[in-house]
């Protein structure tokens, strides 16, 4: 009979201590969730001023340089009917050329600009990711192909459930994948192959924070990153490229940011570089 009993207390005793161990998890990765969603929240108050301030500047700016670039077109055209020695009709209009393709970068720069400066609304609905990197490396593939670069797709094999704004998804992925071949053209060692993959994943592992997510990886064989510059490739305007506004990795943790998710780089010299993006999950439920 007190044998009875006193397994009876233990059996409680272990069942209350897993049970304690369980909440304490659940606790724990509640307080993570928590406070990304406030720090996310602190983001965006702090980006809808910062658009508040400098979107009327920007278009101030924008609608003058689109005039110059118009009547920079028209004089071009002007001179090819110019009454002018050849050598100097060519040489005018090499110089409005340059003058208009200036105009048409700065014009980019202020376009990304706004776009990252402004709010990002989304538009979400549940999506199979499977779908959404087929459709976007479909779409991409002449353009890896135009650049020698093999490009690879490594769908989840079950769906990958994700409350998405399919558009903005797909153009937080597509600026990793342009930085991916632009950083594989850079790679003069001809014994490496250039190759861009996109990968998503569904981790099942019980405990792991993953098991909720629904992750996507943007890998290439590029040269890699120095670690002393991987830390900064998100900040606004940072580049190490020749050209470029150095936005467009801002604007896709922004993206992937303002749907739960979060972004992470994962990159050494001479090995490559890995996006890592986390979606939250969605239960597959779709047919």
């Amino acid at each position: 009979m007190l044998e009875g009993i006193a397994g009876l207390i233990i059996g409680l005793l272990v069942a209350g201590i897993a049970s304690a161990g369980a909440v304490r998890y659940l606790l724990a990765r509640q307080r993570r969730q928590l406070t990304r969603m406030q720090r996310r929240a602190a983001d965006a108050e702090r980006l809808a001023e910062l658009g508040r301030m400098t979107s009327g500047l920007a278009h101030e700016i924008k609608n003058p340089l689109s005039t110059i670039g118009l009547n920079a077109q028209l004089l071009s055209e002007d001179l090819e009917d110019a009454e002018l020695d050849d050598s100097e009709k060519s040489r005018l209009i090499r110089r409005i050329d340059s003058l208009r393709r200036e105009v048409d970068r700065l014009g980019g720069i202020l376009t990304d600009f706004l776009q990252f400066a402004g709010r990002i609304h989304l538009d979400t609905e549940p999506h199979d990711v499977n779908r959404i990197v087929d459709e976007l490396a479909d779409f991409f593939l002449p353009q890896a192909q135009q650049a020698g670069v093999r490009l690879t797709v490594l769908p989840a094999s079950t769906p990958a459930l994700a409350r998405v704004d399919t558009s903005l998804l797909k153009q937080a992925l597509l600026n990793l994948l342009i930085n991916g071949v632009h950083a594989l053209e850079s790679n003069r060692d001809p014994s490496t192959p250039k190759e861009l993959m996109l990968r998503v994943e569904r981790p099942a592992a019980a405990g792991a924070d993953d098991e909720s997510s629904v992750v996507i990886n943007v890998t290439d064989t590029g040269p890699g990153i120095d670690p002393e510059k991987a830390k900064d490739i998100f900040l606004p305007y940072y580049t190490t490229k020749a050209s470029g506004s150095g936005l467009g990795l801002p604007t896709t943790r922004r993206i992937i940011e303002e749907h739960g998710g979060q972004i992470d780089v994962h990159t050494e010299p001479g090995r490559g570089t890995s996006f890592v993006i986390r979606l939250p999950a969605l239960q597959n439920t779709m047919s």
